[in-house]
């Protein structure tokens, strides 16, 4: 009967193999995770800033409806200061006053008869939303852009048009 012993160093080299694919596989299964982990976090801060801007873009949209209204019924100047945050999910934003938004551009406008929006951009995240405003596009003065933050809807009699003005 022949007898095979094992030496020492067989054993030695199997666990020293063990431990390597064990932290192999644990590291790849770690970076998996995070970046799994990233994707969603990116996407949830993108739905976030997407759902803030919506929010603004209605709020700023109701405040030029009230300079609209106003102005319609005695032709004076008006000025309404509106209050909004100057960043949304850590992201500097933009709002353009437009007085003709194309279909194509805004979905929401579909549903709208008015074709003037406001179209508020994300500077650090890519969203753009755009908002209907219930105001007709020739009382805009012209295309606009100002940063979030405070912001001043106003009418002049002899400008003959509503805009955007960004207060410091």
């Amino acid at each position: 009967m022949i007898r095979r012993t094992h030496s020492g160093t067989d054993r030695g080299m199997s666990i020293a193999l063990t431990h390597v694919l064990t932290i192999g596989i644990t590291t790849i299964l770690i970076a998996m995770l995070l970046m799994s982990g990233s994707t969603m976090l990116d996407t949830e801060t993108e739905r976030s800033t997407q759902t803030s801007l919506e929010t603004i873009g209605e709020r700023l949209a109701g405040d030029i409806d009230n300079v609209d209204r106003i102005v319609a019924d005695s032709d004076d100047t008006v000025t309404i200061t509106a209050e909004q945050p100057r960043s949304v999910a850590n992201s500097r934003y933009t709002v353009e006053l437009r007085d003709d938004c194309s279909e194509e551009d805004a979905s929401l406008l579909e549903e709208s008869d008015s074709t003037a929006c406001l179209r508020l951009t994300a500077q650090d995240v890519d969203v753009v939303v755009y908002v209907p405003v219930a105001v007709d596009g020739e009382r805009i003065k012209e295309l606009q852009s100002v940063r979030g933050g405070t912001i001043e809807i106003k009418y002049e009699d002899e400008d003959d048009g509503i805009e955007l003005e960004a207060v410091n």
